[in-house]
């Protein structure tokens, strides 16, 4: 298969460029007057090709949450997403109690085990309930490394990545049960400071770790309380975290992801979708958890009773739209992009297998037109049907 448009790689963007893959591998990347292969080449086209995005907090999609629905509700939220771009996804839970963690992350362990997820996100139960955001209260628990473990083994090895805040109880025993585990921690949901959030980023030295959805669920950032933000930025400045960035219009101001790609640099941000079930459906009711949640006019809110502005509560785009969305904000299509792919395949350790448009890589592509919006999605080199999309050369 042979693709032509403008590409984006590791070092920036060829502006026509072309992609060449034999079977389920890349096996050639350049501009189209250094092709020399025997094979002509496609017309040049005003598409873009991507790397497969990789998004490592999702809840769902096309109406069925990772939290909430069975098998075959979780295939097609997985499958809505890889039609659109995501070739690589963490199903993320929420905060519940013991059974319904255990029972659901081996729901989610068949799919990782059939290719269909890269495996599990635990967002909870040990987060702040100061700072749950649109998790239920009455399921946050103070850290138990028993129970961590407990759920590892009922995903049969399969969890990635696990949110904890950073001043939950036997953290440390926690982090290493992590560590043992090859689970990737990330702080967040917090209502500590920047001294102990400090701490927590030193004690995890060593390992890849990253904040949960920067800004959102801690406490604002002051300049006489900088809090778990500050401490956040900084280690992120020095190299020590990678922080997730919900830029999807609706979570950040435009004016704030631009400033944390200015600041610290796409190699330690991870753009993410934090999606729920309503993504790529219509308004209506849903569920996050146990808990009730509206979305209108495509934002979601848990449900009240009384009038009042609900917490968001999770996003309803897909990967491809948050970066189009921070492209839209005034971040560089290409740093856009890297945080989208190379960084969180860094992350897991498949840096080597997915994450650039390089030969050798699987040929996990993403065509889109010039306003970042698919056009094919091929995974492994096989083409995924975009819904109501079809292919275009």
């Amino acid at each position: 298969m042979i693709l032509r448009g403008k590409v984006v790689v590791e070092d920036g963007v060829i502006a026509d460029g072309v992609v060449v893959t034999d079977d389920d591998r890349i096996s050639w990347v350049g501009s189209a007057v250094q092709y020399r292969g025997q094979v002509p080449l496609p017309e040049p086209s005003s598409s873009i090709l991507l790397p497969g995005l990789i998004d490592l907090h999702c809840h769902g999609g096309a109406g069925a949450g990772f939290p909430n629905t069975d098998a075959d509700g979780a295939r097609r939220a997985a499958d809505h997403h890889r039609e659109h771009g995501t070739t690589g996804l963490l199903g993320s839970l929420v905060s519940a109690g013991e059974q319904d963690l255990l029972r659901q992350a081996g729901v989610l362990a068949d799919l990782v085990e059939r290719g269909e997820l890269l495996g599990i996100h635990l967002e909870g139960p040990f987060i702040s309930g100061a700072r749950c955001g649109a998790q239920d209260p009455a399921s946050v628990i103070p850290g138990d490394p028993g129970l961590f473990e407990r759920i590892c083994d009922a995903a049969r090895g399969t969890v990635r990545s696990m949110t904890l805040a950073p001043e939950t109880a036997h953290f440390g025993e926690l982090l290493a049960a992590m560590r043992r585990r090859d689970v990737l921690p990330s702080l967040g949901h917090t209502d500590t400071d920047a001294a102990t959030t400090s701490a927590r980023i030193a004690d995890a030295s060593g390992g890849p770790l990253t904040a949960t959805h920067l800004f959102n669920a801690m406490p604002p950032l002051h300049h006489r309380a900088p809090g778990p933000v500050a401490a956040f930025l900084a280690a992120a400045g020095r190299g020590d975290i990678v922080v997730e960035l919900i830029a999807d219009g609706v979570h950040l101001a435009p004016e704030t992801v631009s400033m944390v790609f200015d600041t610290v640099g796409p190699d330690q941000i991870v753009l993410v979708s934090d999606a729920m079930a309503a993504a790529g459906v219509t308004d209506g009711d849903y569920q996050l958890g146990p808990l009730d949640v509206r979305v209108s006019r495509g934002v979601a809110r848990l449900a009240t009773t009384d009038g009042s502005e609900g917490a968001i509560a999770g996003g309803t785009a897909r990967l491809l739209d948050v970066v189009r969305t921070a492209v839209d904000s005034g971040v560089g299509l290409a740093d856009a992009v890297a945080s989208a792919t190379r960084t969180p395949a860094r992350l897991l350790g498949l840096e080597s297998e997915r994450g650039s448009l390089a030969p050798g890589r699987r040929a996990d592509i993403v065509v889109t037109d010039h306003q970042l919006r698919p056009r094919g999605v091929f995974v492994g080199g096989i083409p995924a049907e975009t819904e109501g999309l079809a292919w275009k050369s």
